[in-house]
C-alpha cells in the first residue's frame, strides 16, 4: 500500500499555524511513512516555523482584503487568481489523499481547489465565530471540527464534529514541571509569577498596559515574565532592568511558562483559550477588538460565561484594571473557582479526536 499524503495550510498568526503542527505531528506518529507539505502565504510567520518543525512549505502569493482601499486591495484579485492557479498545481504534483485547513489566508484558494478537484478537505474552526474563508469552504468540505458549540448559524450542521483546538501536547501535564520551571527561567520561588501574554505577534494595547502599570504589580510582591512579541521588544526589553520582571519577545517552553505562572493575562486567540484551558490559571482575558468579526471577544465570553476566567475589553482597561487585578490577587475562593471551571472546559483529546476524522475520510 502507498503511503497516505497530507496537505496542510495554516498560518499568517501562531493560532493557525500551530494547530496544523500538532495535526500534522498526531498524522505522522499514526502513519510514520506519511508524507506531508504545508501550504503558507509567503511573507508570514509560518514560512519560518513549519521548516522549524521539520516540515516542508510551499508560499502562496496572497493577503487578506484590508478595510480600506489600498494598493494591496487592487492587487488582491489578481493575487487570488494566481493563488489558485499555483494551489491547482501544487495539488495535481503531490495527489494528497485529504487536504487540511486551520486558517490563515493561503488555507482559502488551496482548499477551494482542493474541493473543485474533488479531493476530501476538512477544517478545523479554532474560533467561536468563524471567519468569511471557512464559511465559504464549509459548503463542500467533508468534515468540519470545531471548538466551540452552536456553530449551525455558520456551518452545514451534518458536517460538524465538537472536538475542541488542537494544542501542544507537552502542556497536559505541567504540574510536575513546576521546579524545572522556577530554575529554566531563572524565577524566585518564594513569589507568585504573573505571566502576560500578547499571542504570537505581541499586543502593544497590552504592553502600553503593563508599562504604565507596572509600578501598581510589583507593588503587590509578584514577579512578571512578560512576552511582548518580537515587534516590540526593542521597546520594551528595557524593563528587564527593573528586579522582578523579565522581558521577552518569544517563549520557547509555553509548557514550562504555564508551569511557573500563578495568573495570566492574555489575549483571546482560540488556540491561547483553548491552552489556558488546560492549563487552569486565574486568567484575566483582554480580547483585541482589532480582528475580524471581533472575534476573540465572543472567544473569551464563551469561558467568562462558564466563570472559567474574567475579562476587562481594552477599552475599559483604565478605569477597571487595577480593581479587578487587585481583587483576584487577594480573592483566594475567586482564584479555586477560576481554575476548576475552566479545566472543565478543556478538551485534551482533540488533536487525536480531529486525526480520528481524518481518518473515517481516508479509510
Amino acid at each position: 500500500m502507498k503511503p497516505y499524503k497530507f496537505i496542510l495550510s495554516g498560518g499568517g498568526t501562531g493560532g493557525h499555524i500551530y494547530p496544523a503542527i500538532a495535526i500534522a505531528n498526531e498524522l505522522k506518529s499514526r502513519f510514520p511513512d506519511a508524507e506531508f507539505l504545508f501550504v503558507g502565504a509567503k511573507d508570514k510567520m509560518e514560512m519560518q516555523k513549519v521548516p522549524q518543525a521539520g516540515y516542508a512549505i510551499e508560499g502562496l502569493w496572497i493577503a487578506g482584503l484590508q478595510r480600506r482601499l489600498t494598493f494591496d486591495n487592487a492587487a488582491f484579485p489578481i493575487k487570488l487568481l494566481i493563488s489558485l492557479w499555483k494551489s491547482r498545481n501544487i495539488i495535481k504534483k503531490f495527489k494528497p489523499d485529504v487536504v487540511i485547513g486551520t486558517g490563515g489566508f493561503a488555507s482559502g484558494p488551496l482548499l477551494q481547489m482542493a474541493n473543485s478537484l474533488n479531493i476530501p478537505t476538512v477544517i478545523q474552526e479554532q474560533n467561536s465565530f468563524p471567519g468569511i474563508t471557512n464559511k465559504l469552504l464549509s459548503k463542500k468540505a467533508n468534515k468540519i471540527c470545531v471548538a466551540y458549540e452552536n456553530l449551525e448559524h455558520f456551518f452545514p450542521k451534518e458536517k460538524m464534529i465538537l472536538t475542541g483546538n488542537p494544542v501542544r501536547q507537552d502542556v497536559l501535564d505541567i504540574d510536575s514541571k513546576r521546579s524545572e520551571a522556577i530554575s529554566y527561567f531563572n524565577l524566585d520561588d518564594n513569589k507568585k509569577t504573573l505571566l502576560i501574554l500578547g499571542g504570537s505577534l505581541g499586543s502593544r494595547r497590552i504592553n502600553q498596559l503593563i508599562e504604565k502599570e507596572l509600578d501598581f504589580l510589583l507593588a503587590l510582591g509578584i514577579q512578571i515574565f512578560w512576552q511582548c512579541g518580537n515587534f516590540y521588544m526593542a521597546e520594551y526589553k528595557r524593563f528587564s532592568d527593573k528586579e522582578d520582571v523579565q522581558v521577552v519577545s518569544f517563549i520557547d517552553r509555553m509548557d514550562l511558562i504555564y508551569a511557573a505562572a500563578d495568573f495570566v493575562i492574555s489575549r483571546a486567540g482560540a488556540s491561547s483559550v483553548s491552552e489556558l484551558c488546560l492549563v487552569g490559571k486565574p486568567t484575566i482575558f483582554i480580547p483585541s477588538p482589532n480582528v475580524a468579526e471581533d472575534h476573540q471577544t465572543k472567544n473569551g465570553k464563551a469561558i467568562v460565561d462558564k466563570k472559567g476566567a474574567l475579562l476587562i475589553k481594552e477599552n475599559e482597561l483604565d478605569e477597571k484594571f487595577e480593581s479587578v487585578f487587585n481583587t483576584l490577587i487577594h480573592d483566594e475562593n475567586l482564584q479555586t473557582n477560576l481554575s476548576l471551571n475552566m479545566k472543565k472546559l478543556a478538551k485534551p483529546n482533540a488533536t487525536k479526536d480531529i486525526v480520528e476524522e481524518i481518518i473515517k475520510l481516508i479509510k
